[in-house]
């Protein structure tokens, strides 16, 4: 069975058969989604996701979704997106992530974070209807790709439906997204999300 594809291979598919199918995009953040949504929005009806429990403290959390739902209102995309943004629900990733705050960042702390994130991307896909899920954080330098994608991989076994393996740091995507951000006024951390307070 196969549960996940090249991000290059479906979209080569998909302009020779010039259909648009429906991804669930997890999106953590407003600058990385800027690019990767200008991207994928030629070739998929996308919802995009702001689910990210490991954001903190809620000031941030608030912020963070706030410009989400700005670069929303203010980017024009191909296709239609529609989002979703979750409550602000920081216990499940605190409880997960305790082990691990001596580590540095990069370390089994930001597996768990990647993992519980895809894991409600990849269950919100498959239970609603979406042919395809994937996520923003590959745009990112500071972001293993080949982790990521392992991770998402390793889910799309679990959950069924199909993870798009991609590496949204190709082609200047961490470049473009910097772009984007100055273009809309967005707002761009200086942490990924978790802090000890």
């Amino acid at each position: 069975m196969v549960v996940a594809q090249p991000l290059d291979d479906v979209t080569v598919a998909l302009k020779v058969s010039k259909k648009t199918p429906k991804l669930l995009l997890h999106c953590c953040c407003a600058p990385c989604a800027s690019y990767v949504l200008e991207y994928l929005s030629p070739f998929f009806e996308i919802t995009a996701l702001f689910f990210n429990p490991n954001i903190g403290p809620r000031e941030e959390y608030d912020k963070r979704a706030a410009e989400f739902q700005k670069l929303m209102s203010l980017a024009g995309y191909t296709n239609f997106v529609e989002t979703i943004v979750c409550e602000y629900e920081p216990l499940a990733f605190a409880e997960a992530a305790e082990p691990f705050w001596d580590e540095p960042e990069g370390g089994r702390r930001c597996f768990k974070c990647y993992e519980m994130r895809l894991i409600e991307t990849a269950r919100r896909a498959t239970s609603s209807g979406y042919e395809y899920y994937a996520s923003t954080l590959s745009v990112s330098p500071h972001k293993d790709a080949a982790l990521l994608n392992e991770i998402g991989v390793n889910i799309a076994g679990q959950f069924g439906g199909l993870y798009l393996i991609s590496d949204f740091k190709k082609r200047d995507g961490y470049r473009r997204s910097v772009e984007l951000s100055r273009q809309y006024g967005l707002y761009r951390q200086s942490f990924c999300g978790c802090k000890r307070n």
